[in-house]
């Protein structure tokens, strides 16, 4: 639902004449992902302080696309930008993420609070930002099969009985064995043995 809402809202933003990027001209980097959002915030028709506002990414979120967060000394905002989200979504898409964060700042900075209440709705409706801010997640684990031909996959973020026992456990799809993979890691196991020892090398990191 919020991955519709957010196809919604870059729809409705470019007919309002918003112009996010073709898929050729996206970010690359970091650095291009802060400039281009910076670039993008300007366009967007809110009475917002931008000089106030400041830009970082984060590489640690696993399911928030982005973040406003507000610095009550100064009366500043940091807009944190999640990279694993928006390589996830493409520029088009994420436009919304800057969109929606950005009604936070405007909240931020003309009351000293920001929620997602009747007045953030209507300013995000005056932008074409989504209320809530799509929401995205990077699975801790996934299920492969290793049968021949198969692509059966599943995600999964903490260890359930499939993911400790596999050994038990057979592909949704066809039937054969699946692998166990820590995403993070790239640590690997089909037996609730190899489980142990994968989690027992993987540490803090898991």
């Amino acid at each position: 639902m919020a991955r519709d809402d957010a196809r919604r809202a870059t729809a409705a933003a470019a007919s309002d004449g918003h112009s996010p990027t073709d898929a050729a001209d996206d970010p690359r980097t970091e650095a291009e992902l802060l400039d281009r959002a910076r670039e993008y915030a300007a366009t967007i028709d809110l009475d917002v302080d931008l000089d106030a506002v400041s830009w970082e990414v984060s590489r640690r979120a696993k399911r928030r696309a982005g973040a406003a967060v507000y610095h009550r000394a100064d009366e500043s905002v940091t807009i944190r930008l999640t990279w694993a989200a928006y390589r996830s979504f493409g520029w088009n898409e994420f436009t919304d993420v800057i969109r929606h964060e950005l009604v936070h700042a405007w909240e931020f900075l003309e009351y000293g609070e920001s929620g997602h209440g009747e007045r953030f709705r209507a300013k995000a409706d005056a932008v074409g930002a989504s209320r809530h801010c799509p929401s995205f997640s990077v699975p801790r684990l996934q299920l492969l099969c290793t049968g021949t031909g198969c692509d059966w996959t599943v995600d999964r973020f903490k260890a359930s009985k499939t993911v400790k026992k596999p050994e038990k456990h057979r592909c949704g799809a066809c039937g054969s064995r699946y692998v166990v993979e820590h995403v993070d890691t790239g640590e690997r196991w089909r037996t609730s043995r190899g489980y142990e020892g994968a989690r027992e090398r993987i540490g803090d990191e898991w």
